[in-house]
Formats: C-alpha cells, sequence, structure tokens
C-alpha cells in the first residue's frame, strides 16, 4: 500500500520581472521637464482638471489632453500612511510616511514620501514642499525629489484639496 504524505498547501518562491517601459508623449513630456526641475500636469480641455503626471488623455472625461500645466514644488497631503514593516530589498528604514499629495493647480494626488517630520503629527490637509536633489544628479524621474516636507502654512480645509481656483493656475 502507498504510504500517505501530506498535502502541499504553499510555497515561497522569489518573483523577479524584467519590463520595458515606453513612456509615449505625455509622459516623455512630463519626464523631460522633470529632468529640468519643473512639474508639469495636463488640463483636460472639457472638465479642466489637471492632472499629474500626465498621461495624454482625461480618465474622467476620456479626452485628449494637450494644455500644458506648470506646478509648483508645494502641496496637500490628500491621505497618508505611516510604513513600520521594512520592505526587503527597500532602502529607506521604517518609520516613514508615504502621502498622496495633491500639488497646487492639479486635480489628481501622487504618491511621494514626506519626511523631515513627526510622523505622527502628519495630517490630511497639511501643506508640504518639495525638497530635491542636487540638479547635477537629476534625471528623467520622480526620484529627483528627494521627499515632501511640512510647511509652516495654513492647512486646506478636506473639502478643498484637488480643486483649482478660478482665478488662478492656468498657464
Amino acid at each position: 500500500m502507498a504510504e500517505q504524505k501530506e498535502p502541499v498547501t504553499g510555497i515561497k518562491s522569489p518573483v523577479y520581472l524584467h519590463y520595458r517601459f515606453t513612456a509615449g508623449k505625455a509622459p516623455t513630456r512630463f519626464l523631460t521637464r522633470l529632468k529640468e526641475g519643473v512639474l508639469t500636469g495636463q488640463r483636460c480641455p472639457r472638465c479642466s482638471n489637471v492632472y499629474i503626471p500626465p498621461r495624454g488623455s482625461c480618465p474622467a472625461c476620456g479626452v485628449a489632453t494637450e494644455e500644458e500645466v506648470t506646478l509648483g514644488n508645494k502641496a496637500t497631503v490628500q491621505s497618508f500612511t505611516i510604513v513600520s514593516i521594512p520592505i526587503p530589498g527597500n532602502i529607506i528604514e521604517p518609520p516613514y510616511v508615504v502621502a498622496n499629495l495633491v500639488l497646487d493647480g492639479a486635480n489628481i494626488a501622487f504618491i511621494h514620501l514626506l519626511s523631515e517630520c513627526v510622523n505622527e503629527e502628519i495630517h490630511i490637509g497639511q501643506r508640504v514642499q518639495a525638497v530635491w536633489k542636487p540638479s547635477e544628479e537629476w534625471d528623467y524621474a520622480m526620484d529627483n525629489i528627494l521627499y515632501f516636507k511640512p510647511l509652516d502654512e495654513p492647512d486646506v480645509p478636506v473639502d478643498q484639496i484637488g480643486h483649482i481656483p478660478i482665478s488662478g493656475w492656468r498657464s
């Protein structure tokens, strides 16, 4: 009679993914300007929302976006998390803060690190500013910005995060 063995219920196996990324027109312009130290978005011709990084079309309306908008280095914290668990291969030691940030003049958040802060004092609506690497180290990458740091500015009310004032931010 055959010997009965324990069933295999799982295995650990590392996965390595190698891929190539072709940027396309809008992301290429974005990355080129980023290498120059300038953050840009694109405005939707239908709803007027500004998206960063630009994708070449509005995710809400589905129409092509061409108008580029130069954005500043200040943003508002839309949401955040304090990472306390180390991530294998990550050079950043926990605890650290990862936040969804809405740049002034934009309507959609992007993810970046927060630093030069007390993690437990970070809050939604808080104003922050980009801290860039030295310009001689800039490349075609978002890590030209090392992190964002808190500013001594009044908070933005939650219901106003991502809303562009009618009077400004058009380039």
